[in-house]
């Protein structure tokens, strides 16, 4: 594969400040008219037409929700991932995740299997929880050691999600890797307010108005809503990327602090300066991002290097 062109941090940073990409969060309005334009107009969810050469991809049906499977085409696979979409619970999976997902099949040598689960207003955190421990338990049936990834919206399921697999299940996963994960949906963190002047892309008004419709029937404080709640002892190793232009970065070093406290391996790769969601980013950063992620889960899965 030829490498990915990069960009400065500072024209992405020009881009999300140009094309308002936080209007959906920073007011409660914006986050209200984003779940009725979702309502009423869902977004395409498929793969992109091109992804890579060295990957396949499939869906299936037997699952409540749509199914995808990216298998690389040029090497077996051992394992798989299951890789949760960030999107604020009310976007739809796009064509970096996609990316991510492609360059984790082909270069750790593994199957990832890529739900699409409901947003809102038609999903919420119940309904996710248990749809991803059901695939994660399917997924070690079919393929053997499972392992989760997810970004923002998609680390806190995937946290969520394994910390279900553990205590009602027994399961530990192998290695969860979380960027720039939601952790506490309350977003009451007293340090998210200093981080919010930096932050281009994400806010706390419309943020808290996204987790009441996520929480559903459950307690904000719910684990599978806001997994930081949940006791974290006895699961597998977990890395987080967070860059400290993030407001969900405060959180995360909660998340490192409660982990270290419960004996639980975390890899903490903190980027200064970094905005929300790093490693998907098309800048250099990125790009060393998404090799660690690679070769964490090259690790868990075929248990060498």
């Amino acid at each position: 594969m030829r490498p990915v062109p990069t960009v400065p941090l500072a024209l992405v940073t020009q881009f999300l400040r140009l094309t308002r990409a936080n209007r959906t969060y920073v007011t409660a309005e914006g986050a209200r008219r984003r779940v009725h334009a979702s309502e009423l107009r869902p977004e395409k969810y498929g793969p992109p037409a091109r992804l890579r050469s060295d990957v396949a991809v499939t869906v299936r049906h037997d699952h409540p929700w749509p199914v995808y499977t990216v298998t690389p085409t040029t090497r077996t696979a051992r394992g798989s991932v299951v890789y949760l979409h960030g999107g604020g619970w009310v976007g739809e999976i796009v064509v970096q995740h996609w990316q991510l997902a492609a360059q984790i099949a082909a270069e750790a040598g593994t199957t990832v299997t890529v739900p699409i689960y409901p947003l809102v207003p038609f999903g919420n955190a119940r309904e996710a929880a248990e749809g991803v421990t059901a695939l994660v338990l399917s997924n070690e049936d079919r393929y053997g050691d499972t392992c989760l990834a997810g970004d923002s919206a998609g680390g806190q399921i995937a946290l969520s999600a394994a910390l279900e697999l553990l205590h009602r299940h027994g399961m530990v996963v192998p290695r969860t890797e979380l960027i720039a994960p939601a952790l506490d949906l309350t977003w009451s963190n007293p340090r998210i307010p200093v981080v919010q002047p930096t932050d281009p892309w994400l806010g706390t008004p419309g943020g808290r108005v996204l987790a009441e419709y996520w929480r559903g029937d459950l307690d904000i404080l719910d684990p599978l809503v806001s997994p930081l709640m949940g006791d974290p002892t006895g699961l597998g190793p977990i890395s987080v990327f967070t860059g400290t232009r993030d407001v969900l970065n405060p959180d995360a070093h909660l998340l490192a602090a409660k982990a270290a406290e419960a004996g639980v391996s975390l890899d903490f790769h903190e980027q200064v300066g970094q905005l929300h969601n790093y490693p998907l980013l098309p800048t250099k950063v990125g790009a060393s991002a998404r090799k660690v992620i690679v070769a964490d889960l090259h690790h868990a899965i075929w248990k060498v290097g």
